[in-house]
């Protein structure tokens, strides 16, 4: 059966530079550096999103410990699975901020339209068409920001915390330098 994994791979010279050297928590918990987290989540968004995703590590000059080694999978996924639990605060940060908008733009438009049919078109004139459609062009003007947040805003950060989860799920294999012992010398 062919590999059905979309595959992302990613080379570095040593393993330390995977993970942010200046995070102080434990190796399993620690975050990854900046630049393979770019470079991984980049790639991620490429690939097919009906695929499972599987991360190939490829260390060139170093061969860490084995229970070093054993331990980088499940700091990889849990970095991701962080970063996905930090979209879906997001997500309800906006969700919350969204609907906060959308009651007092509701509110505001009503009052604009109450004001428009309070303005005295007759005695007022011109002046007076103009300030009723001046209220009510603010009151749908105020709907824009809820309207963006609710419809448009909110779907980037589904996307990406999707995108995060997929990698928090991802297959993660490591490949190291074969080392060969040292020759007897004759």
């Amino acid at each position: 059966m062919p590999n059905t994994n979309a595959t992302i791979q990613l080379r570095i010279h040593e393993l330390r530079q995977l993970f942010n050297s200046i995070d102080p928590s434990p190796f399993r918990e620690r975050d990854l550096d900046r630049n393979c987290e770019e470079f991984i989540v980049s790639w991620a968004r490429e690939l097919p999103p009906d695929r499972p995703v599987r991360v190939e590590i490829r260390i060139d000059r170093e061969r860490p410990p084995a229970e070093l080694l054993a331990t980088v999978e499940p700091a990889v996924r849990s970095h991701f699975a962080r970063e996905a639990s930090l979209q879906d605060l997001r997500r309800r940060r906006l969700l919350r901020e969204g609907r906060l908008s959308l009651m007092i733009g509701l509110a505001t438009l009503v009052l604009c339209i109450g004001a428009a049919t309070l303005v005295p078109i007759a005695t007022l004139g011109a002046p007076g068409e103009i300030l009723r459609e001046s209220f009510i062009i603010a009151g749908w003007v105020v709907m824009w920001h809820p309207l963006e947040v609710l419809l448009y805003g909110i779907w980037p950060v589904v996307r990406e915390r999707r995108l995060l989860e997929r990698l928090a799920s991802a297959d993660v294999a490591l490949s190291t330098p074969v080392t060969t012992p040292p020759t007897p010398s004759a």
